[in-house]
Parts: C-alpha cells; sequence; structure tokens
C-alpha cells in the first residue's frame, strides 16, 4: 500500500508539473535573404497573390514580386518591377466591380516629395494589367509631408495625411487632415477629395489680414475726412455762385 500510494504520488506531481509550464507561442518564420517583405493576398478559395520584395546591398532599391497562384485552373504567373523605397502594405479591391481583382502596393520613399509610391495592378484571369496611380495635384500637395494612412473602404482606395503649415524644418502639423477617396475607371483612376480644405481660405484671410495691417487707421480717416472736406468745399462754391448770379439779375432789372 504504502509503494502504491508514492506511485500515486508521483504521477500527480507529475500532472502538476505538465500544468505549471507555459504555453508556448508559435513564432513567425523570418524571411531569409534576398527576400525583405512577404503578404498572402486569399482573394478567392483557391486564388492566391503572394507579394514579396527582395534586393541584395541596398534598403532603399530593389525590386517586388507578384505570385499569382490559381490552384483550381492549375495557372502560375509571375509579375515583378524596380521598386523605390520599401513596401509597407498590401491591398486588395475591385474598385470597378468588374470580378479582376486590383493589388496595390504601398511603398515607402526616401524623399517628401514622393513620400508615398502605389504601385497597381489589376488582374484579369492571367494577365497582369498595370495602372498609373495618380500624383497629387498642386493643391491636394499644399501642406504634404507624408505619414500616409491607405485603406480599403466600401471597396474603395482611401488615402488620408495630415497638413502641415510652413516650409522646411520649421513646418508645423495643424488638426487638419486631407482625404482621398480613389475609384477605378476603364483601367484609370478617378480621385475624389472628401475633406472640405481649409488652406486657401486661410491663404486668403492671411493676406487680407496683412493688407489691413499695413494701411493703418489713421490714413483711413483722414482719407475719409478729406474727401468730406472736398465736398463742402465743392458745395460752398456752388452756393457762392448762385448768391452772385442773383445779386447780379437784381441789379440789371433796376438799371
Amino acid at each position: 500500500m504504502l509503494i502504491s500510494c508514492l506511485i500515486i504520488a508521483s504521477g500527480c506531481n507529475r500532472d502538476e508539473k505538465k500544468v505549471a509550464q507555459p504555453s508556448v507561442t508559435a513564432k513567425k518564420t523570418d524571411i531569409s535573404a534576398p527576400f525583405r517583405f512577404h503578404k498572402l493576398v486569399e482573394v478567392s478559395p483557391g486564388e492566391d497573390y503572394d507579394v514579396l520584395s527582395w534586393g541584395r546591398g541596398s534598403n532603399s532599391v530593389g525590386a517586388f514580386l507578384i505570385l499569382h497562384s490559381d490552384s483550381s485552373g492549375k495557372k502560375y504567373t509571375t509579375t515583378t518591377g524596380d521598386l523605390d523605397g520599401s513596401i509597407v502594405d498590401v491591398y486588395n479591391s475591385d474598385m470597378d466591380l468588374d470580378g479582376n481583382p486590383e493589388i496595390l502596393i504601398q511603398a515607402k520613399a526616401t524623399d517628401t516629395a514622393n513620400y508615398a509610391t502605389i504601385y497597381a495592378f489589376e488582374f484579369n484571369n492571367s494577365k497582369a494589367n498595370k495602372l498609373d496611380f495618380p500624383k497629387l495635384t498642386s493643391s491636394q500637395r499644399k501642406g504634404y509631408r507624408g505619414n500616409d494612412n491607405f485603406y480599403i473602404r466600401e471597396g474603395k482606395f482611401m488615402r488620408e495625411f495630415p497638413i502641415y503649415d510652413g516650409n522646411g524644418k520649421d513646418a508645423k502639423p495643424t488638426a487638419a487632415k486631407r482625404v482621398l477617396e480613389y475609384g477605378l475607371r476603364g483601367n484609370n483612376f478617378t480621385v475624389k477629395q472628401l475633406s472640405k480644405d481649409s488652406t486657401d481660405s486661410k491663404n486668403t484671410a492671411k493676406t487680407v489680414a496683412k493688407e489691413s495691417a499695413t494701411t493703418p487707421v489713421s490714413q483711413k480717416s483722414e482719407t475719409t475726412s478729406q474727401r468730406k472736406s472736398k465736398k463742402h468745399t465743392t458745395r460752398k462754391k456752388q452756393t457762392k455762385k448762385k448768391k452772385h448770379r442773383r445779386h447780379k439779375n437784381n441789379d440789371d432789372d433796376n438799371n
């Protein structure tokens, strides 16, 4: 009985030790060189897109790969291109609702003028059609200093970024954000600005304020008083002329 009790006790201790051990979390597999980025986009069952970036010897330039796997149709295609910067994220949408998925690669460039670069492709069966993503216009670029946030909302490709006031290192972020909505029509992007921009109205207000500041109040009052005095002087002259004419007519009548 003593031996059986010891066996049972040792079994209980083993179970307690097993319970006390912490759970081991699965580690994410590291990407081996020359690859730097990888994301799997599952469009539909059996249709996958593996997006990768690769390159040796530089972190700012390289190339991207889009590996399209159509396991149901037994078709496998590769799309590649030069990459400026590093990939931040990959998005999938069907903006024109034609059943052909679009793969959009967001890359982060090194300069602030083109802080965000988008590489866009529309896939029709095995063919990849490159789409030209529109650059920011002069009005959309006002106060732009990067920090773009891209996302998909209701099938549209959304872009928002904070607006800065000033130039260079002295530029300071404002509370305003510019929001743009991108769509697709006939393999061409459409752009709609959803945010109400106040940059132009601010500039106009600043100009008006400067002009009013350069004109002193005393000058304004003097100009007004001068106008009044001129009108008063003109009226006096006209009254004197009328009186002079009346006196002359009376003298003529008396003669």
